[in-house]
């Protein structure tokens, strides 16, 4: 079995991820399996996707600048692929009056119609209006299942951390250490079970939809715009790589602690939920008159 564990920083050596990382160090046999960990660059374990000009690799390629101007915005991708475990990245959003731009981070099988994919997009502002994160969940290619939560921090100030957890059981997106939305594989509707995805991320203009479904416009007069990204870190099965990776019950994100959010998740869960968001697609009547089956799932 091979675990990748990757990261701009270097390799976590909290007592919560060590005893994590040696769960998966076993297969079910209790064969002891190679695992590898070093600190990633740029360079070395991701690749640019669209507009290298504008992909800026900084400290020793441990951090990138991305810049969007009028000219282009810019993407790039991991190199490898990965089914089940967790990935995240710290992010410093583009400042000031960011309106009309979106810095995505997601995850994406490249399978066209039938593809999986699981997206943060952060939703630029006005100057002085909260910064709204936008998650959306695509299983065997049927997405439209966008949720919005305005951030409770500003999110250009520093970096922070956001996540994807996925296993067998859900799909986890959190801010920091805070849950923002759970996705249940309920077996009631398609859940991404088998194609690998890589990671991405983009920096565009989307200024007919992004801020106020589209009323605010990108004020071209603030750019360049800049997006910070670092401590890239994922701990999954990578693809191509032993078959029995991503269905070995002794992979830390299999195990019973993370079948289900603890009760502490579930609190902060909730208070995200009363307190931040401002859009569910399980909510909006006009539609969706019945709420799809998904959404019956509770956490």
């Amino acid at each position: 079995m091979m675990i990748a564990t990757l990261g701009f920083s270097h390799w976590k050596t909290t007592a919560r991820k060590a005893r994590n990382e040696i769960k998966g160090l076993l297969d079910e046999n209790g064969v002891w399996c190679e695992v590898f960990g070093r600190p990633a660059t740029f360079v070395q374990d991701f690749r640019v996707t669209w507009s290298e000009t504008h992909i800026r690799p900084i400290e020793g390629g441990r951090a990138i600048q991305l810049v969007l101007d009028q000219n282009s915005g810019c993407g790039f991708a991991s190199k490898r692929q990965y089914l089940f475990g967790r990935v995240s990245m710290k992010i410093k959003l583009v400042p000031g009056d960011s309106a009309g731009t979106v810095t995505a981070f997601y995850m994406n099988s490249d399978t066209d119609t039938v593809r999986d994919e699981l997206d943060f997009e952060f939703l630029g502002n006005r100057t002085g209006q909260p910064y709204t994160v936008q998650t959306n969940i695509f299983a065997h290619g049927k997405g439209d299942r966008e949720q919005r939560v305005n951030l409770w921090f500003d999110p250009a100030a520093d970096f922070h951390t956001y996540s994807i957890f996925w296993n067998h059981h859900h799909i986890v997106f959190y801010v920091d250490d805070m849950p923002i939305r759970v996705y249940k594989n309920s077996g009631r509707v398609p859940y991404p079970t088998s194609q690998p995805m890589g990671v991405y991320s983009t920096l565009w203009e989307a200024d007919d939809w992004a801020t106020r479904g589209g009323l605010e416009k990108i004020d071209w007069s603030k750019a360049p715009f800049y997006a910070y990204y670092k401590d890239f870190d994922i701990e999954g099965c990578t693809v191509p790589g032993p078959a029995n990776c991503a269905t070995n019950p002794s992979n830390w994100w299999e195990t019973t602690n993370y079948q289900a959010l603890s009760a502490v998740e579930a609190r902060k869960y909730r208070w995200v939920r009363l307190n931040h968001m401002i859009y569910d697609y399980c909510t909006d009547k006009s539609r969706y008159p019945v709420a799809p089956p998904e959404c019956m799932a509770g956490i």
